[in-house]
Order: structure tokens, then sequence, then C-alpha cells
């Protein structure tokens, strides 16, 4: 069996000034050798890992057959966004963790196969009607046009549903938009996929911000039958510690927002500035974290650290995007955290006191705490500090909607069948507790199946 199809990338020294995709894609030979790599398993615990359902080695096979325009329905079939789950999904912890060739190889490049085949569509193959069930003429709304939402609205809309998205922001995608750089996740990759949806009927109401536009109620007076809550979570974490409100302290929510929905990095050809800086601090482990130190490299920093308490082996984000940090020049400041920042006469951040951590012995989970080293605190100097330390659930609908409980975590309570605490309104995503990309599509699909069993009684 051949080794694994590595995908080509562009020199680090190059794509860290700008905002091109760093990874280029397969070409048709090499998708056709990685294709022919898969075992074709008569019971593929691939598909098992996938939280979209996607017939894994069904597409696969296609590619393999040099048919890539049948491997592209396949995916269709259960996949409303294959060209953004092929960028962003962690397939190394899904179907590709469960692929069988693994045990003694390499797995098979699942996602890579999966970004091949939405790309060689986009290229081939005109956005069309897709055939649906028969119109219901039952109206669903759809709140949030993130990846729950968008992929509960697809589903529906094949259903036959009438489906309306309503989106508080001026453009779709969620934190597919705002939350993840054009570097991983091209702009027009986005809006072709939201094409496709648009091409099965869906209509996109923009700038509606559901619970002060209109309520739920409304919606419900207006001939909405059902109702999908996909709101997300964007409400960031702060550290609470001294100084975290001076000035040049952002959230990586507002930093990523600003660059990658509001193109700040263009500024001032188009409005909206953002304080660059020329050492900055990211704090965080994750992968918003790693999209905001490579960020901040590409808008111009000349030295670009991240913190973060525990070892890179314990960090959450992945593994791809801490290696791609690294060779752009991020240094990873590990066993470290923040105690207090530090500010100039004007309110300006200019350090960042740290204190050393280590790690505990293994816990009943597992888990390895990070305990303060004493006496080991030490400065970082900086002009521009990152706080990726996480979202909460987005709190304006449920605060807004008598009955829309949430549990201790503002999570929306859900039951087995995606129901929230008010009938006939579901619930998917980061607002329901849902964590990535892949995570929150797989919830949108089991509402959408729902949403159907409930209409249909």
């Amino acid at each position: 069996m051949s080794q694994r199809i590595k995908m080509s990338e562009r020199q680090p020294d190059i794509r860290n000034k700008d905002f091109q995709q760093v990874n280029l894609g397969y070409t048709d030979e090499q998708a056709l050798q990685e294709a022919k790599r898969c075992l074709q398993c008569k019971k593929p615990l691939c598909v098992t890992g996938c939280p979209v359902e996607i017939n894994i080695p069904g597409f696969i096979k296609q590619i393999a057959e040099k048919n890539p325009n049948q491997a592209f329905k396949v995916l269709k079939e259960k996949n409303n966004l294959p060209a953004v789950c092929g960028r962003v999904c962690p397939q190394e912890s899904q179907c590709e963790k469960h692929c069988i060739l693994g045990i003694k190889q390499e797995p098979v490049a699942i996602g890579n196969l999966e970004r091949y085949t939405a790309d060689w569509a986009a290229n081939n193959i005109k956005i069309s009607e897709i055939k649906i069930e028969g119109s219901r003429c039952i109206r669903v709304a759809v709140i949030g046009s993130g990846p729950a939402g968008l992929t509960c609205a697809g589903d529906l809309a094949k259903l036959g549903y009438d489906v309306t998205v309503f989106e508080s922001l001026h453009d779709s995608g969620g934190v597919l938009r705002y939350g993840i750089p054009e570097f991983r996740l091209p702009s027009n990759v986005l809006d072709r996929e939201v094409d496709s949806l648009k091409a099965l009927g869906i209509k996109f109401i923009f700038n509606y911000l559901i619970g002060r536009t209109k309520t739920v109620a409304d919606l419900f007076n207006d001939g909405f039958k059902a109702i999908f809550v996909g709101t997300g979570a964007g409400l960031p974490t702060f550290p609470g510690i001294e100084g975290e409100n001076f000035n040049n302290i952002y959230s990586a929510n507002e930093f990523l927002v600003r660059i990658n929905l509001m193109t700040a990095f263009k500024f001032p050809e188009f409005d909206t500035p953002i304080y660059k800086g020329k050492n900055v601090v990211v704090i965080g482990g994750g992968n918003t974290a790693m999209d905001s130190v490579r960020t901040a490299k590409r808008i111009g920093a000349e030295s670009v650290k991240l913190v973060y308490r525990r070892t890179q082996e314990e960090m959450p984000a992945r593994l791809e995007e801490r290696h791609h940090a690294l060779q752009e020049g991020v240094e990873f400041v590990e066993l470290t955290a923040p105690v207090k920042f530090l500010a100039d006469e004007k309110g300006f951040v200019k350090a960042v006191e740290c204190i050393k951590m280590e790690l505990t012995e293994p816990d009943a989970s597992g888990r390895r705490k990070p305990v303060p080293i004493p006496n080991s605190n030490f400065i970082i100097e900086t002009d521009l500090v990152i706080l990726a330390l996480g979202l909460h659930p987005n709190p304006i609908l449920p605060s807004l909607t008598k009955g829309l409980e949430t549990n201790a975590k503002g999570y929306l309570i859900i039951n087995d069948n995606f129901m929230t605490t008010i009938n006939g309104i579901f619930a998917g995503g980061d607002i329901a507790g849902g964590s990535t990309v892949i995570q929150a599509m797989g919830m949108g699909k089991q509402a959408a199946k729902n949403i159907h069993l409930y209409l249909s009684k």
C-alpha cells in the first residue's frame, strides 16, 4: 500500500504575509492515488466517526474510478457544506481516527479528498436546482446562518419545506465567516456553499435580530410551523485578572470579526480600523488561538507569542494548525499563565505579568491539571494582547424569550429530539453545547430529522 499523499502547501515565509490559502489542494492525479488507498471496508468504521453521516467509502470509490462528478453527488446527499468540511473539519479525531488502514499505516486522507471533490465541483458544475421530495408548503424558520443553521436549512429544503434563514449580521456563515480566517476558509468558497443552498429555494434575511426585530412568537404568528435556533456562541471569556480592560487588549472574537468579516487588514481601503501591534501576545491553546496568532503575524507583527498554561501536547488546537503556526514564526510559551496586565500612563497595555506552571499527576479522567510554581513570575513586553479563552453561548435570544430555558452554563436545554423547552422550537450547535463546526453541523442535521418528524405528525 502506498504512502498517504501529502497536500502541497505554500512556503511559510511567503504565506505568513498574506491571506491566501495555505494548503493548495490535490491535483487530479494526487486525488486518484489517495483514493486508491481506501480499503473499501464492508463495515466502514470511518462513517461512524462522521457527525453528518457521509458515505465515505462511496464518494472515495467514485474518485478512484475517475468519476468526481458522482463523488460530489454522494457527498451532497449528506453534507451541505463539503468544501467547508474539507478545510476545517478535524478529520484526524473523527472519520480518519477510525480508518482501518490507520492501524498499521497513515489513514486515508478523507478530508483532503472531500476538499478535492468539492473544489472539482466548483470548477466543473454549475449550481442548479437539486431535486427535492415535493413541496409541502410548510414554513420553517432558521435563526442563525452558522454551520448548524445552514445544515438544518439545507436538509429541510431537500425535504420540501419552505425555509427562511434569519441572520443578525449582514452576511451569512456565522463563525465560518467571522471566526475562521481567509487563509483557512476563503469567503468565496463559503459563498458558493451558501449559493447552493439558495438554489434549493432557501431564503436569507440579513440584519434581522430575532428577539428584537421580531420575537419567536411573531414568527409563529407569521405562519412558521417550527423554528430552529442556531445562534452560536458569541460571548467571549475573559480571565478575570487585573488590567484586562486596558486599551489594545482584544477578545479573539472581536479581533477576528474585525479582520475576517469587516476586512480590517485592508484599512483604510475598508473603513474598519484595528491596532496591529509589533509585539503580540495571544493567550489560549485552541483553534481560535491559532487563528489569532497566525492572523496577527499576517497583519505585520514583528513578534507573536502564544501563551498557554499547559504544554503543546495538551493543546486542543488541531495538530496541523499548531504545525503551521510554528512554521510561520509564532513562538509558543508553554506552561505559562497570565496573572496581571500592565499599562503605560495612557492606559495602553505594555506588558503581561506571567507565572510558570507545572502539571500534576493525571486525575481520574486522565487529565493533568496545571498549577502555578511559586515565585516564578516574569514579564513579557507587549503592545497588543488577544484573549482566546473560549466563548459562552449567545444569551440574547434566550434572555428575550419567555419559556426558552438554559442550563447553568447558558446552553439551551434540548431533549433527545433536539426540541427546546418551547414546543416547536428546536436548537443545535454552540447554543446547545456543540463545540466544533462539524459537531454543529451534525446537530443541525439531527434537528432537521426531528423537525420533519414533528411536522409530519
